[in-house]
């Protein structure tokens, strides 16, 4: 069966890191659920809006891939780009969503994860005063519909890029944000807090960039398979950028015919690859 792992929060969740900036990954045993389907992680992943990208979900996936190799792991995806605890209530949209997708994952998977990256859109007007008592309701109901009291909760916290400059400057209140995260982490229950220091954003300053979201995604699994707080930088998160491995049947078919669909080579040229990928 499927492991499958929730993605919630706001847009560093869903992925802004520019796509052309790191190797993509592929693989056949990490799936991501689109249209009620399980099918072949591509980024984005969680594509909330045409600007998705590449988010940590995809290095998370391939750390944890790499540790379980004869098992398959499914991303949901349902993330909302500026999306605040308030967007995230138990009544709203987004958290009904959210209940939506995974309740129709349960069918065909097996829980063993939620990921949470949520917070530049309350770091402002002191929204951090009410955050830790929101994020509680939220996680809280979350866990009691879907029956996963003991499924990890991976919270990461917030760049220190923010506040500054382009669309960051006005979360002024980050680190107050991150006080709560870890408050929140360190007091809950199967609850893991992950460091975004040395992370760096894309020239907007809000959104972090695509080879931090590598590294960050590789923090996260690191929290996961530990279960441990990650409080600082990982020696070894460099590795997360690196995609060395000889792909599959599936995985070659796949990669030429995104390269087909994308006008990277002729009907002829793709041919001729399919030919070369079913030879014995």
């Amino acid at each position: 069966m499927i492991k499958s792992f929730l993605m919630l929060g706001q847009s560093n969740m869903a992925g802004r890191g520019f796509l052309d900036e790191v190797a993509p990954i592929y693989n056949e045993k990490i799936k991501m659920l689109r249209n009620g389907q399980w099918q072949m992680m591509t980024e984005p992943i969680n594509y909330d809006r045409p600007v998705s990208g590449v988010s940590l979900a995809a290095s998370f996936a391939a750390a944890w891939s790499n540790a379980n190799p004869n098992e398959e792991i499914g991303l949901i995806p349902c993330a909302e780009g500026g999306s605040s605890l308030n967007d995230w209530h138990p009544e709203g949209i987004l958290f009904q969503h959210a209940l939506s997708e995974a309740r129709f994952a349960l069918r065909s998977s097996q829980i063993c994860g939620i990921l949470w990256h949520q917070g530049e859109s309350d770091s402002y007007q002191s929204l951090h005063e009410t955050y830790y008592e929101k994020l509680s309701l939220i996680i809280g109901t979350l866990r009691n519909e879907l029956k996963l009291d003991e499924v990890p909760l991976i919270i990461g916290g917030l760049g220190d890029f923010l506040g500054k400059t382009g669309f960051g400057q006005q979360a002024t209140e980050y680190l107050q944000v991150n006080e709560q995260l870890q408050r929140f982490a360190k007091e809950q229950h199967n609850c893991y807090f992950v460091t975004a220091a040395e992370l760096t954003a894309n020239p907007d300053g809000i959104h972090i960039d695509a080879i931090s979201q590598r590294k960050f995604g590789y923090r996260y699994f690191e929290a996961f398979a530990n279960k441990c707080h990650v409080l600082k930088p990982l020696p070894g998160e460099e590795q997360s950028l690196k995609v060395e491995r000889s792909y599959s049947k599936t995985e070659q078919i796949y990669l030429h015919s995104m390269d087909l669909a994308l006008g990277k080579i002729t009907y002829a040229e793709f041919e001729a690859q399919m030919v070369k990928v079913m030879q014995p």
